[in-house]
């Protein structure tokens, strides 16, 4: 039985994904503060509902998927690790790296067992593009580029409280960055501009950001972020050896137009938003949590590894504020 906290936009899609892996045993049950809501996505997918996450935790669920609020995030995995439940939580741990610490703290002393929610890691373009810089298929890299850009912003209100387009946008990036090529981002340079809402600007937030970052081992990296990407959902990334490039989401749902005479490409409608973008990436990262619950896998994304992006995160913020180059704190 897997436990399922909050039934928002994200924790609903959530529960779509673990409701359809019912023909491998797996139960859910639902929980959110607002109780019609948890009951009209219960009826839907035939889940139980829990009163509240008191009732849920008491009845013993196998694992605990945590959908909520950042803010709910620590203290929800806290009491999952202290009595003993394994614990999926959306990004990021805590509101800040600060505050996560306690919590990472609280994890190894227990021996939770806590996977974090950076989805991109099981999605199968960024399986394949590690496979093929790990096997030696690329060369030696010389040039990396990736892109999160949003079809359309989200509300002002969400921006005011998310901690920057770095930490909420680019933290992916910076996270899939590192697993992809196994180095450390050791510094950060960012620039950031505002031509859309002005109440963006007036939250303290830019709509579109740029930041160089350097691994450890000297290749450069861009990351680049927008809020208004009009002709779609568009998260791609750019891989360049000295044997070979790949390119991840360069496909035919890629949200724009070759300039190319007489070259028609692409030809599907681009994605509209991240979930369409990643619903194969999601879908299998609920799989891969009911597997870790079940001591049949590994954990694609420990907490240790997300607040390590979240430091990354942290440095192009400062990097943005400043405009000065800074080193990632660890």
């Amino acid at each position: 039985m897997i436990g399922l906290i909050g039934v928002g936009r994200i924790g609903t899609m959530h529960a779509h994904n673990l409701s359809a892996l019912a023909g491998d045993g797996v139960e859910v049950i639902l929980v959110d503060s607002d109780s019609t809501r948890a009951r009209d996505v219960a009826r839907t997918l035939g889940c139980r509902v829990a009163e509240d996450v008191d009732a849920l935790f008491y009845a013993a669920p196998d694992g605990v998927v945590i959908a909520v609020g950042t803010q709910q995030h620590a203290p929800l995995i806290l009491k999952a690790a202290e009595t003993g439940i394994p614990v999926f939580c959306e990004k990021p741990v805590a509101e800040s790296v600060a505050a996560s610490l306690p919590v990472l703290d609280a994890i190894q002393r227990h021996g939770a067992t806590v996977q974090i929610g950076h989805q991109r890691r099981l999605d199968p373009g960024y399986l394949a593009a590690r496979q093929a810089l790990r096997s030696g298929q690329l060369g030696w890299l010389h040039s990396v580029r990736a892109i999160t850009a949003d079809m359309t912003p989200p509300p002002a209100e969400f921006l005011a409280t998310s901690g920057g387009i770095f930490r909420d946008c680019s933290v992916h990036d910076f996270d899939i960055l590192q697993w992809l090529t196994g180095q450390p981002i050791v510094e950060v340079y960012a620039r950031g501009s505002n031509k859309g809402d002005p109440a963006i600007s007036a939250v303290g937030d830019v709509d579109t950001a740029v930041a160089v970052v350097t691994f450890q081992d000297g290749t450069l990296a861009t990351v680049s972020a927008t809020r208004y990407n009009g002709a779609g959902h568009d998260v791609r990334l750019e891989l360049q050896g000295s044997r070979g490039t790949v390119h991840v989401g360069l496909d035919e749902s890629y949200a724009g137009v070759s300039a190319e005479p007489g070259f028609a490409f692409p030809t599907a409608a681009p994605h509209h938003t991240f979930h369409e973008r990643f619903a194969a990436a999601y879908q299998a990262e609920m799989r891969a949590f009911v597997e870790l619950v079940r001591g049949e896998g590994p954990n694609p994304c420990p907490a240790t590894e997300a607040i390590d992006a979240a430091r990354v995160a942290d440095a192009a913020q400062e990097s943005l504020a400043t405009g000065r180059a800074t080193l990632v704190r660890r």
